[in-house]
């Protein structure tokens, strides 16, 4: 397709000169799409209707999508913590036929300190995110299977707002967000798949602007009528060389996807390498690229057909036993779990692997792993989940082949904050694990 593309506009532009041929096959696109959503109007009026009302008001799920917090204060409240988990697991969709993996090899490691974070807990439905900004489209908060999410369309544009509007991407950063594919036939049967795609923009500069260059890549949707998972779906990625005008470009390819069902996507780059994941595997390796300054997320399609939550932005990837020859332990926030509970993320293996590594590389080492948990919900909820959670690590880590004699679990509850509890980046810094050497 991109070279019917590229020949079109030579061809035009012999006749036209460039620009008039590009704006040309620009209007020939806007007509064909035009023609093709006239086409199926009548037959997927019904469906649409109802796919948007899913997603925009929740009617799929009554369920309430509690915070961390919001759901241990709820388990304090009714002195009931399995009812509570019970009520807020999100069941996997009928449709979704998840591709068996294994996380134990994933290497993804999050960022030492977190600069942006929304988890959508004090969001309105309806309401356009708070913690974002707008370069064009439409952007709001929508419920999707009882979970909060913010719903691109209307070829949507968004970015995190920081009020300085100055650049905030280190030589070391890690993004992390949860992407939904969803099922073709849920949204537009007739002429879905074709062209569905969110882009994800790495662009450099001396404040925060609409820029294509730099790195990006893109996710592309290509689900047939009867399809139950996404194979051979497609990356493409285009990357510019330090200190030179010159753009390069791939495509990395993944089979089996799950459809109706969130994926995790995970960013990291080294001074001027990038490494990016999906789910646990790696699919792309770029070791020049040039060094990005700031992080915009788009879509191109006017339906409500793009999904994402959990976002967070870190910068830093100080050395492990760097960390604890300086200070004696070692803060990680790349170790997470699902809310309310003790259960690890399968994302959070990158950074237990290398918690096992350092101490196969150090046999002498031991540590004391401690829980931590902001203020929030009762204090006998959080010093019971954080010592949960604590033993979960502690349990993974002696499968992984750590002897249990160098390990000992701790839950420190909420009774030392590292930073203030009245912001949703203070309540994400608070809420970490220590590794603390013995």
């Amino acid at each position: 397709m991109k070279i019917l593309r590229i020949l079109l506009v030579l061809m035009l532009s012999m006749a036209f000169g460039t620009a008039d041929a590009q704006g040309w096959l620009n209007k020939l696109k806007d007509k064909a799409t035009d023609a093709a959503q006239r086409a199926v109007e009548n037959n997927v009026q019904r469906k649409t209707e109802e796919a948007v009302d899913n997603a925009m008001n929740g009617n799929r799920n009554n369920r309430n999508d509690d915070t961390e917090e919001q759901q241990e204060a709820s388990q304090d409240d009714n002195n009931d913590n399995a009812n509570a988990d019970a009520d807020n697991t999100t069941p996997e969709p009928q449709r979704t036929k998840k591709a068996e993996i294994n996380w134990n090899s994933y290497d993804f490691v999050a960022g030492d300190e977190i600069i942006f974070e929304d988890n959508l807990v004090d969001e309105q439905v309806g309401e356009f995110p708070s913690k974002w900004d707008v370069f064009g489209g439409y952007a709001q908060i929508a419920q999707l299977d009882g979970v909060k999410c913010i719903s691109l369309s209307d070829e949507g544009e968004i970015t995190p707002l920081f009020n300085d509007n100055k650049p905030y991407l280190t030589d070391q950063f890690t993004i992390e967000y949860d992407v939904y594919i969803v099922y073709g036939p849920d949204y537009n049967t007739d002429f879905n798949p074709h062209g569905w795609r969110m882009y994800t923009y790495l662009p450099s500069g001396d404040k925060i602007k609409h820029e294509d260059n730099g790195f990006n890549f893109d996710h592309q949707v290509s689900t047939g009528k009867d399809a139950k998972t996404l194979d051979d779906a497609i990356l493409g990625y285009y990357w510019h060389v330090p200190n030179s005008d010159e753009v390069r470009n791939g495509d990395a390819r993944l089979d089996g996807i799950a459809i109706s069902a969130w994926h995790h996507v995970a960013i990291s780059f080294n001074k001027r390498a990038y490494k990016v994941y999906f789910d646990e595997k790696r699919v792309i390796n770029i070791p020049n690229a040039s060094k990005p300054s700031f992080f915009w997320i788009s879509c191109n399609q006017h339906e409500p057909v793009f999904f994402i939550k959990n976002i967070r932005i870190a910068k830093g990837a100080v050395p492990l036993y760097d960390r604890m020859a300086s200070d004696g332990k070692i803060i990680t926030y790349g170790i997470t779990f699902d809310i309310g509970k003790a259960t690890i993320k399968p994302e959070s293996m990158g950074e237990i692997n290398r918690f096992v590594k350092l101490m196969q590389d150090n046999p002498d080492l031991k540590f004391e792993v401690q829980g931590h948990t902001d203020n929030t919900g009762s204090a006998a909820t959080n010093q019971t989940l954080s010592e949960q959670r604590a033993k979960a690590i502690v349990a993974k880590m002696v499968e992984l082949g750590i002897p249990a004699s160098r390990l000992t679990a701790v839950g420190k509850g909420a009774n030392s904050p590292i930073a203030d509890n009245s912001s949703d980046e203070g309540r994400a810094k608070n809420r970490r694990v220590e590794f603390v050497k013995k």
